[in-house]
């Protein structure tokens, strides 16, 4: 262990304790608000490092630190944009997703044509179709020139959780070798890969409150309006 990634693990450490504080905190409330631009500053810290270790050991670990950079930032800046407001920061964004997912797609292909892929190349996929993904949503809200109402708060959900998702699966099934051996020998690891999806679980049952409910006009709405203002 250097003291470089000594660093690492305790931003992520971190990060993965602010998260669950942002997301169990009433949404709009000020401990949510606190929490999570804690938890947005330790996730810049652990990706950021993240990367710089990466490009020195493994790129596909430098590439995942980049994509959580960017699904947090662009998290971030949504609720710190006013609606129907962009500028060079969403043409960036669109940029470095596009070529996130050219790169994710690439490397998938590589690891499965090499035979090093996890599990047939299925989670690099995955994970470059999610980039390729939020690269079409970051153009469609530079052609709109903006986004505002339900569509805003959704974009910040599910790129928030996302990027705490990504967080909490490299510490779990990332980090297999920490735990003990009694948990390795578990086939399948569902109990280490069950953190990441109750994360995305979570996104998919907030997106569905807010997209296709009145949570929108609740107390807890301006909040996040202020939010803008105020993070």
């Amino acid at each position: 262990m250097t003291p470089e990634t000594i660093f690492h693990a305790a931003a992520g450490t971190l990060s993965l304790i602010f998260g669950v504080m942002a997301l169990s905190a009433r949404k709009g409330s000020r401990l949510h608000r606190l929490s999570g631009n804690v938890f947005f500053v330790l996730m810049l810290t652990a990706a950021g490092t993240g990367v710089i270790l990466g490009l020195r050991v493994d790129i596909n670990t430098a590439i995942a630190g980049a994509v959580s950079l960017y699904l947090i930032i662009t998290a971030w800046m949504t609720v710190r944009r006013g609606e129907r407001r962009t500028g060079l920061f969403e043409l960036a964004a669109f940029i470095t997703a596009a070529a996130g997912a050219v790169a994710g797609y690439y490397f998938a292909y590589e690891g499965m044509r090499s035979g090093t892929a996890l599990l047939g190349g299925v989670p690099f996929f995955v994970f470059a179709s999610i980039i390729a993904l939020a690269a079409i949503a970051d153009l469609s809200v530079i052609v709109r020139r903006g986004v505002a109402g339900r569509q805003r708060v959704a974009r910040h959900l599910w790129r928030m959780h996302l990027g705490f998702a990504a967080a909490v699966g490299s510490f779990f099934p990332g980090q297999i070798e920490i735990f003990p051996e009694f948990i390795r020998e578990i086939r399948p690891l569902i109990i280490l890969f069950t953190p990441p999806l109750a994360v995305v679980a979570s996104m998919v049952v907030w997106l569905a409150i807010v997209l296709f409910t009145r949570w929108r006009n609740t107390a807890a709405a301006p909040g996040i309006r202020e939010a803008s203002s105020v993070s």
